[in-house]
């Protein structure tokens, strides 16, 4: 079965966003496919580079990056959204600097809508 999972939960502070990484990785393992995970609203902080959690803490950030990584999964934030809150790449800041954490891509409510439209099912977190 094909997944589109929509996050609006925050990196820390909630629940939402971790359990939404569980998921993740739990219909990853059951040979589901996840078209893509789209971040909005307070989610968008979920690739913010410039997270640093304590050392006994998740590193949510670079659990999504990994996974990502590993199952050739999408990330992709809401431009509005992430530019609202401060999380920029280097096109959107016009310098070299950016807080868009590695295997994080800003998007369009297009291409979420496209990938929502083929997937069976929808999760929002």
């Amino acid at each position: 079965m094909d997944y589109v999972l929509a996050i609006k939960s925050p990196v820390y502070g909630s629940q939402g966003a971790f359990l939404a990484y569980q998921v993740a990785e739990e219909l990853l393992k059951a040979n589901h496919r996840i078209c893509q995970v789209f971040f909005f609203q307070e989610g968008v902080s979920n690739a913010n580079a410039l997270v640093n959690p304590a050392s006994d803490e998740a590193n949510l950030v670079e659990k999504w990056r990994n996974l990502a990584k590993s199952h050739s999964l999408q990330l992709h934030l809401c431009i509005a959204a992430a530019q609202r809150r401060g999380i920029v790449d280097e096109q959107a800041a016009g310098s070299q600097i950016t807080n868009l954490a590695e295997g994080f891509t800003l998007a369009g409510l297009g291409e979420f809508s496209q990938a929502v439209l083929k997937a069976n099912r929808l999760l929002t977190f």
